[in-house]
Formats: C-alpha cells, sequence, structure tokens
C-alpha cells in the first residue's frame, strides 16, 4: 500500500484528497481542499473518485487505510495519508471548516 506522511501531502498541490470520513466529522474541519466521500457510503460513488492518483485521508489513518487497500484491489491509483487530519492539525496546518 502506497502511504505518505502529512508533511508530504502538504507539498502535493496537484494530487487530489478524498476525506473518507463521516460528514459530521468533515464538518468540524478539514485539509483545504478535500473532497468527502465519507467510507460508509464510499462503495454507491465509486463513480465520484478522481481519475488517475489521489490521496485518501481519515482522522488517524485507520480508515483511509482500509479504503487505500480496498481501492488499490480494484485497480485504483490511491495513496493513504499516515495519521491523517489528526497529525495535520497537530503539525500546525491550516484546517479548513
Amino acid at each position: 500500500m502506497q502511504s505518505i506522511t502529512v508533511h508530504e501531502l502538504r507539498q502535493r498541490t496537484d494530487v487530489p484528497l478524498i476525506d473518507v470520513r463521516e460528514p459530521y466529522e468533515f464538518e468540524t474541519g478539514h485539509v483545504p481542499g478535500a473532497v468527502n466521500l465519507p467510507m460508509s457510503t464510499l462503495g454507491a460513488h465509486l463513480d465520484e473518485l478522481p481519475e488517475g492518483a489521489f490521496d485518501v485521508i481519515c482522522q488517524v489513518g485507520g480508515r483511509s487505510a482500509r479504503v487505500v487497500e480496498a481501492l488499490e484491489a480494484r485497480g485504483y491509483d490511491a495513496t493513504n495519508v499516515e495519521g491523517g487530519t489528526g497529525e495535520w492539525a497537530a503539525a500546525g496546518y491550516p484546517i479548513e471548516r
């Protein structure tokens, strides 16, 4: 499974970011530019995933890792963000609400 840190994510400006947390979690704060496609409903929204490579984030990295593994098995070029939104915020990076 491909993974990057939140510090590497901050340097990636040309790769779409999918946040797989539930909407109520996403609304409390997310990485700027992230698109919310919750893990619980992702199977019904595969057509909304970006073409080409994209990154996947959750709160701490567990859900996003499971999503990336499942998507890779389907042929998607997805990368997990280790540490998730929690680590992004802890690093002092901006949060969008």
